[in-house]
């Protein structure tokens, strides 16, 4: 039996490729069969010819946003919080997107202290998790699996891979991390976009989880000091990790 989930204000899936059409028919099933409440889901492409525009059958509560994802991120992410008790936004990614909540974090740290030095670094120390690797992009990918996982796993409790309880957690890996950094130069976070399971087999963040990133930057260079923020995009098992440097105020 699957239970319902919780109410959702608007779902925002990032892509309109090969995912975003997967997740966009998922969460449009669950909602035909009243496991999901939503107000709106929407499609963020660039192009307005995209696989889901092409692929998708219509759907009263679904919006193509021909948009490109950063730009849409920076007002998306910046909305009113709903009233208490009240659904609340939700972000979808897509696997192959760029790490665009530490680029979202960036732009909002500048717009916090303009003239400042502000721009994200490659974190240079291994995690050390089984696959670990710094992408051409500055940030790191890492993952507790090595082995191929299956496609859209939910990462239920007991692992369908080793058929045995799942050990890790990537949020409590990326505390340490942050310790560690911290031995060599002040480090806070870290500032977590987590993927849970939601509905369907569909993964999301919530907007309060991205408020509360939000505020882990904002105190971190509330001081003044030069000081850096892991900030990670993880679910339970894999993650992409990137570091926010902020230079003496």
């Amino acid at each position: 039996m699957i239970e319902q989930a919780a109410p959702l204000r608007d779902v925002a899936i990032i892509g309109g490729g090969c995912y975003g059409t997967f997740y966009a028919s998922q969460l449009e099933a669950a909602c035909s069969k009243g496991k999901l409440q939503l107000r709106r889901v929407l499609l963020v492409d660039h192009d307005p010819a995209c696989q889901a525009a092409g692929d998708l059958a219509p759907f009263p509560d679904r919006t193509l946003v021909v948009a490109e994802w950063a730009e849409f991120l920076r007002t998306f992410l910046t909305a009113d919080p709903p009233g208490p008790g009240l659904p609340d936004d939700a972000v979808v990614p897509s696997p192959l997107m760029p790490h665009l909540m530490a680029g979202w974090l960036m732009d909002l740290a500048r717009e916090c202290w303009p003239g400042r030095d502000v721009a994200l670094t490659p974190p240079d120390l291994p995690l050390g998790t089984p696959y670990d690797a710094l992408g051409p992009d500055g940030t790191r990918y890492v993952s507790f699996a090595d082995w191929i996982c299956p496609t859209h796993c939910v990462e239920p409790l007991t692992c369908p891979m080793i058929r045995a309880p799942r050990t890790w957690e990537m949020g409590d890996a990326l505390a340490g991390y942050t310790g560690r950094l911290n031995l060599r130069r002040p480090t806070r976070g870290p500032a977590l976009f987590t993927t849970r399971h939601h509905a369907f087999g569909v993964g999301m963040f919530g907007a309060a989880e991205i408020r509360a990133s939000r505020l882990v930057m904002e105190e971190a260079g509330r001081s003044g000091a030069a000081v850096d923020v892991v900030v990670g995009t993880v679910s339970a098992c894999h993650g992409a990790v990137s570091v926010l440097r902020l230079g003496e105020r």
